[in-house]
């Protein structure tokens, strides 16, 4: 069986990492490169970095920070926020990063994603979407509605459909952020994570809502997620990513556990 991959999250703000309920009352965490390299040597599988108002702001994501993190670690990790190009993603991949997540340009022009898949590959294109349950069904037959611009603007876009039109466009990962549970550690939202994961047939990583590591399993177990993104757990420092992999492991959660730090290089 496949191991589950463990994904720290880096939500940044002026280049400090930070962290609120649904992008809201954030609180500096410290900064990036250090927090990355802490990740890292603890032995986690990936990373994501997310420039949060990048997009909000029109401007473009911050490349020497981006430098600076592939400087620190040595495995793959994502970059998302301000990226308004393919020319925007070419100048991160070459920053270090080994993945871009489009979210909210992807949205306004879809086609971003099939230019990005034939240019670097399927395996550098992430599409990240931000879910929120809708009772308008005419529209969201699933029940979710994709919104962008940092969850401020809600688009009529059903969560489903947006994942198979853009799996078909090339996306080579599908990031599931619920709305909802953004920021509350009290589990991710299961029913959008699963209802992607069996409709498309790329990686789908569930985020939001992580607390306890059996939010972890359940997001694996009960909603197909290959993947799954932790950030205020960690952050807070009540876990650690050598405990939380343990405590996986014990749950009966295929992760690949974390070498002695010597063995790092």
């Amino acid at each position: 069986m496949l191991t589950r991959r463990i994904i720290p999250c880096l939500d940044v703000i002026r280049n400090r990492v930070t962290k609120g309920v649904k992008f809201q009352n954030n609180v500096d965490l410290g900064d990036p490169v250090e927090l990355a390299a802490r990740y890292y040597a603890e032995g986690c599988d990936e990373l994501v970095v997310y420039d949060i108002t990048a997009s909000h702001e029109r401007r473009p994501t911050d490349l020497e920070m981006v430098g600076r993190v592939a400087r620190a670690v040595r495995i793959p990790f994502a970059v998302g926020g301000g990226v308004s190009s393919v020319s925007d993603m070419e100048k991160i991949l070459l920053a270090g990063a080994e993945k871009v997540s489009v979210n909210s340009l992807a949205v306004a022009r879809p086609d971003v994603i099939a230019e990005g898949a034939r240019a670097f590959g399927s395996q550098c294109v992430v599409l990240g979407m931000d879910p929120v349950r809708t009772a308008d069904l005419a529209r969201c037959p699933s029940g979710y509605e994709i919104t962008t611009r940092g969850f401020r603007n809600r688009t009529g876009m059903d969560a489903v459909e947006w994942a198979k039109r853009a799996e078909g466009l090339g996306a080579g990962e599908i990031v599931v952020n619920s709305v909802d549970a953004d920021g509350t550690r009290a589990g991710f939202e299961l029913g959008v994570t699963r209802l992607v994961a069996d409709a498309v047939g790329v990686p789908v990583v569930a985020s939001g809502g992580a607390g306890r590591p059996e939010h972890l399993r359940d997001a694996f177990v009960e909603a197909h997620a290959d993947a799954a993104i932790v950030a205020g757990m960690l952050h807070t420092g009540e876990w650690t990513i050598p405990r939380l992999k343990a405590e996986l492991a014990a749950l009966g959660v295929p992760v690949r556990l974390p070498p002695p730090a010597a063995a790092r290089g």
